[in-house]
């Protein structure tokens, strides 16, 4: 799904904060979408989990930052880091270059994932009013 002017592929799930996830056979994968690395800019570092770390769904566990802004990374599903994208830590800018393929920040083995992936969103259509809402808050902000 294309909108205004953000990609925002049909086979993935969406959560509020901007995060993907794509299931790969028993794992998640998960990044950042092109919405927020739009808004942030040039993302200059990225604070990776560690593989082993037990994250919970909708809770920060590392962060992204660029020149003008830093903000969290929040887990799409809950479970334990199998793998970290290591590129990231000299290339963090892959995240604008390449959001959805090379630029992912890592795998999970989620431990509820059937529960927790119905939560999250689907690109359609009320996902396109959900993402109009948030376009409408950053341009009030920017006023």
């Amino acid at each position: 799904m294309e909108f205004e002017g953000y990609a925002f592929p049909d086979d993935l799930k969406y959560e509020k904060n901007h995060f993907w996830a794509r299931i790969d056979g028993d794992f998640v994968i998960t990044g950042a979408t092109e919405f927020i690395s739009k808004q942030a800019g040039e993302i200059t570092f990225v604070d990776l989990p560690q593989e082993e770390d037990d994250l919970t769904q909708g809770k920060p566990y590392g962060s992204i930052e660029s020149g003008k802004w830093v903000g969290r990374i929040y887990a799409v599903v809950s479970g334990v880091v199998a793998e970290v994208n290591q590129v990231l830590e000299d290339e963090p800018e892959k995240i604008n270059e390449d959001p959805y393929g090379e630029g992912w920040i890592c795998k999970i083995k989620p431990s509820n994932l059937d529960a927790e992936i119905a939560s999250l969103m689907a690109a359609d259509e009320s996902f396109r009013k959900f993402i109009g809402e948030e376009i409408g808050k950053i341009a009030a902000q920017t006023k």
